[in-house]
């Protein structure tokens, strides 16, 4: 499941098959469904400009991902090789959805997807706000 955030609420999510790939284009196809929610959302952000933050994967250092950010005149936070410390997913998010799931079973893929949603969609108001802006204590 890709999912993306502001500092106040999901902007969108998607789920990947078990085994699916990203590689440039797909990534760069996905960027543009998480652009049009956005313009659907909250389309003044299309305007004052979005920031990004996604880590060094191939698909998101590529030349064509690169040339979309530009195109579009999205920013990316930097992030360092080797430094999962500074994602907020990694040490904001992973952290209490671990305790979450800790010892609970699914049946199939989508029993997952529905509890990840559930989860998500039950956090508290300010927990994206937090994690966003404990970034700026690492």
């Amino acid at each position: 499941m890709l999912y993306w955030h502001n500092s106040r609420a999901k902007e969108a999510e998607e789920h990947q098959s078990k085994g699916q790939c990203i590689n440039a284009a797909r990534y760069c196809s996905i960027l543009d469904r998480l652009k049009e929610a956005i313009r659907r959302k909250r389309p003044g952000l299309l305007r004052r400009g979005v920031v990004l933050q996604h880590d060094n994967a191939t698909p998101h250092s590529a030349n064509l991902t690169q040339q979309w950010l530009q195109r579009y005149g999205w920013e990316i936070l930097p992030h360092p090789a080797h430094s999962p410390d500074l994602a907020p997913s990694d040490f904001h998010l992973f952290g209490p959805l671990k305790r979450h799931l800790g010892g609970m079973a699914f049946e199939t893929e989508d029993d997952l997807i529905s509890e990840l949603r559930n989860w998500f969609d039950n956090l508290y108001v300010d927990f994206f706000r937090v994690g966003i802006n404990s970034l700026l204590s690492h």
